[in-house]
Protein backbone atom coordinates (compact mmCIF):
# COMPACT_ATOMS: atom_id res chain seq x y z
CA UNK A 1 0.00 0.00 0.00
CA UNK A 2 2.97 2.73 0.66
CA UNK A 3 4.49 2.32 -2.30
CA UNK A 4 1.43 3.24 -4.01
CA UNK A 5 1.62 6.77 -2.13
CA UNK A 6 5.07 8.13 -2.16
CA UNK A 7 4.42 11.35 -0.42
CA UNK A 8 2.59 9.37 2.49
CA UNK A 9 5.43 7.16 2.21
CA UNK A 10 8.44 10.15 2.22
CA UNK A 11 6.75 11.54 5.31
CA UNK A 12 6.96 8.58 7.34
CA UNK A 13 10.61 7.99 6.35
CA UNK A 14 10.68 11.57 7.73
CA UNK A 15 9.07 11.39 10.79
CA UNK A 16 10.58 7.84 11.55
CA UNK A 17 13.63 9.83 11.61
CA UNK A 18 12.88 11.32 14.28
CA UNK A 19 14.30 10.18 17.86
CA UNK A 20 11.98 7.78 19.92
CA UNK A 21 9.81 7.10 16.70
CA UNK A 22 9.40 4.02 15.06
CA UNK A 23 8.29 2.96 11.94
CA UNK A 24 4.15 2.18 13.28
CA UNK A 25 4.53 5.35 15.62
CA UNK A 26 5.44 7.09 12.28
CA UNK A 27 2.55 5.95 10.46
CA UNK A 28 0.00 6.73 13.06
CA UNK A 29 1.38 10.00 13.14
CA UNK A 30 1.34 10.21 9.29
CA UNK A 31 -2.20 8.96 9.25
CA UNK A 32 -3.46 12.02 11.83
CA UNK A 33 -1.56 14.54 9.69
CA UNK A 34 -3.53 13.14 6.82
CA UNK A 35 -7.07 13.29 9.10
CA UNK A 36 -5.85 17.00 9.98
CA UNK A 37 -7.50 19.96 7.96
CA UNK A 38 -5.60 21.71 5.76
CA UNK A 39 -5.30 24.88 8.07
CA UNK A 40 -3.82 22.60 10.82
CA UNK A 41 -1.65 20.74 8.71
CA UNK A 42 -0.27 24.14 7.25
CA UNK A 43 0.34 25.50 10.97
CA UNK A 44 2.06 22.33 11.90
CA UNK A 45 4.60 22.60 8.65
CA UNK A 46 4.66 26.38 9.03
CA UNK A 47 5.94 26.09 12.86
CA UNK A 48 8.54 23.85 11.86
CA UNK A 49 9.23 26.12 8.85
CA UNK A 50 9.38 29.41 11.53
CA UNK A 51 11.68 27.00 13.87
CA UNK A 52 14.33 26.11 11.05
CA UNK A 53 14.81 30.27 10.32
CA UNK A 54 14.03 32.00 13.68
CA UNK A 55 15.60 29.24 16.62
CA UNK A 56 19.74 29.56 16.56
CA UNK A 57 22.31 29.15 19.89
CA UNK A 58 23.27 32.10 21.78
CA UNK A 59 26.39 33.48 21.10
CA UNK A 60 27.64 33.71 24.86
CA UNK A 61 25.22 30.46 26.36
CA UNK A 62 25.13 28.59 23.26
CA UNK A 63 21.21 27.75 24.46
CA UNK A 64 18.37 28.03 21.97
CA UNK A 65 17.15 31.40 21.32
CA UNK A 66 15.19 33.74 19.10
CA UNK A 67 17.17 36.92 19.93
CA UNK A 68 21.30 37.03 20.95
CA UNK A 69 22.06 37.13 23.37
CA UNK A 70 19.26 35.25 24.77
CA UNK A 71 16.73 36.20 27.51
CA UNK A 72 18.60 34.51 30.29
CA UNK A 73 21.83 35.81 29.35
CA UNK A 74 20.62 39.20 29.65
CA UNK A 75 18.56 39.27 32.66
CA UNK A 76 19.70 40.81 35.27
CA UNK A 77 18.10 38.82 37.81
CA UNK A 78 20.73 36.64 37.61
CA UNK A 79 23.51 35.43 39.93
CA UNK A 80 26.39 35.83 37.61
CA UNK A 81 28.59 34.18 40.11
CA UNK A 82 27.24 30.47 39.61
CA UNK A 83 27.28 29.07 36.07
CA UNK A 84 25.72 25.74 35.26
CA UNK A 85 26.80 23.26 32.68
CA UNK A 86 24.70 21.42 30.87
CA UNK A 87 24.87 18.96 28.07
CA UNK A 88 22.25 20.57 25.89
CA UNK A 89 19.64 23.18 25.62
CA UNK A 90 17.10 20.57 26.46
CA UNK A 91 18.73 20.18 29.99
CA UNK A 92 19.07 23.91 30.15
CA UNK A 93 15.44 23.77 29.76
CA UNK A 94 14.44 21.21 32.67
CA UNK A 95 16.81 22.97 35.01
CA UNK A 96 14.83 26.38 34.55
CA UNK A 97 11.64 24.51 34.63
CA UNK A 98 12.71 23.45 38.25
CA UNK A 99 13.11 27.04 39.34
CA UNK A 100 15.92 26.27 41.49
CA UNK A 101 19.08 27.48 39.79
CA UNK A 102 18.65 31.47 39.19
CA UNK A 103 22.33 31.73 38.13
CA UNK A 104 23.95 31.49 34.68
CA UNK A 105 24.35 28.67 31.47
CA UNK A 106 27.02 27.04 29.55
CA UNK A 107 25.91 24.74 26.81
CA UNK A 108 28.50 21.90 26.01
CA UNK A 109 26.26 20.27 22.44
CA UNK A 110 27.57 16.87 23.65
CA UNK A 111 29.78 15.18 25.96
CA UNK A 112 33.11 13.60 26.04
CA UNK A 113 32.87 10.03 24.19
CA UNK A 114 36.43 8.63 23.02
CA UNK A 115 34.74 5.34 21.69
CA UNK A 116 32.62 7.63 19.64
CA UNK A 117 35.30 10.55 18.60
CA UNK A 118 34.01 13.12 20.34
CA UNK A 119 36.47 14.97 22.49
CA UNK A 120 36.76 18.43 24.22
CA UNK A 121 37.36 19.96 20.63
CA UNK A 122 34.34 18.75 19.34
CA UNK A 123 32.30 20.52 22.46
CA UNK A 124 32.10 24.24 23.70
CA UNK A 125 34.53 23.79 26.43
CA UNK A 126 37.40 26.02 24.78
CA UNK A 127 34.12 28.99 25.01
CA UNK A 128 33.69 27.79 28.82
CA UNK A 129 37.07 28.52 29.57
CA UNK A 130 37.50 31.34 27.82
CA UNK A 131 34.32 33.01 29.68
CA UNK A 132 35.72 31.24 33.06
CA UNK A 133 38.87 33.04 32.68
CA UNK A 134 36.78 36.76 32.04
CA UNK A 135 36.13 36.37 36.21
CA UNK A 136 33.47 36.73 38.19
CA UNK A 137 32.08 33.07 38.34
CA UNK A 138 32.71 31.63 42.02
CA UNK A 139 31.36 28.18 41.51
CA UNK A 140 30.63 26.17 38.36
CA UNK A 141 28.03 23.34 38.69
CA UNK A 142 28.33 20.76 36.49
CA UNK A 143 24.67 19.30 35.23
CA UNK A 144 26.18 16.27 33.07
CA UNK A 145 23.98 13.46 32.33
CA UNK A 146 24.94 10.47 34.82
CA UNK A 147 25.95 7.91 32.28
CA UNK A 148 29.47 7.17 31.61
CA UNK A 149 30.13 9.77 28.98
CA UNK A 150 28.53 12.58 30.91
CA UNK A 151 30.76 11.65 34.16
CA UNK A 152 33.51 11.51 31.98
CA UNK A 153 32.87 15.21 30.88
CA UNK A 154 32.38 15.85 34.72
CA UNK A 155 35.43 14.68 35.61
CA UNK A 156 37.66 16.42 33.19
CA UNK A 157 36.33 19.56 33.19
CA UNK A 158 36.35 19.56 36.90
CA UNK A 159 40.27 18.79 36.05
CA UNK A 160 40.38 22.14 33.80
CA UNK A 161 38.56 24.35 36.42
CA UNK A 162 39.78 23.78 39.23
CA UNK A 163 43.24 25.21 38.30
CA UNK A 164 41.24 28.68 38.26
CA UNK A 165 40.70 28.65 41.57
CA UNK A 166 36.65 28.47 41.28
CA UNK A 167 34.55 26.00 43.00
CA UNK A 168 33.65 22.95 40.87
CA UNK A 169 29.84 21.21 42.06
CA UNK A 170 28.02 18.38 41.38
CA UNK A 171 24.01 17.61 40.92
CA UNK A 172 23.51 15.51 43.52
CA UNK A 173 22.52 12.41 42.83
CA UNK A 174 20.46 9.09 44.66
CA UNK A 175 17.39 8.27 45.03
CA UNK A 176 14.41 9.64 43.77
CA UNK A 177 11.57 11.12 46.06
CA UNK A 178 8.58 8.80 46.35
CA UNK A 179 10.95 5.65 45.66
CA UNK A 180 11.12 1.99 47.28
CA UNK A 181 14.88 1.33 48.80
CA UNK A 182 14.24 -2.31 48.12
CA UNK A 183 13.73 -1.62 44.61
CA UNK A 184 16.44 1.02 44.09
CA UNK A 185 19.80 -0.71 42.02
CA UNK A 186 22.79 -0.93 44.23
CA UNK A 187 25.04 1.55 42.47
CA UNK A 188 22.31 4.43 42.97
CA UNK A 189 22.19 3.30 46.66
CA UNK A 190 25.76 3.73 46.89
CA UNK A 191 25.75 7.11 45.88
CA UNK A 192 22.92 8.29 47.72
CA UNK A 193 25.14 7.05 51.14
CA UNK A 194 27.91 8.72 49.78
CA UNK A 195 26.06 11.76 49.08
CA UNK A 196 24.31 12.23 52.25
CA UNK A 197 24.51 15.24 54.12
CA UNK A 198 23.22 17.04 57.62
CA UNK A 199 19.79 17.41 58.39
Amino acid sequence: MLNSTPSFTRLVAELAKLPGIGQKTAIRLAFHILRQSGPESEALADAIRELKQNIRFCSRCFGVTEQDPCPVCTDDGRDDSLLCVVEQPQDLLAIERSRSFRGRYHVLHGALSPLDGVGPEDLKVEALLARLKEGGVKEVLLATNFSVEGETTALFLARQISPLGIRVTRLAHGIPMGSDLEYIDEATVNRAVEGRRDL
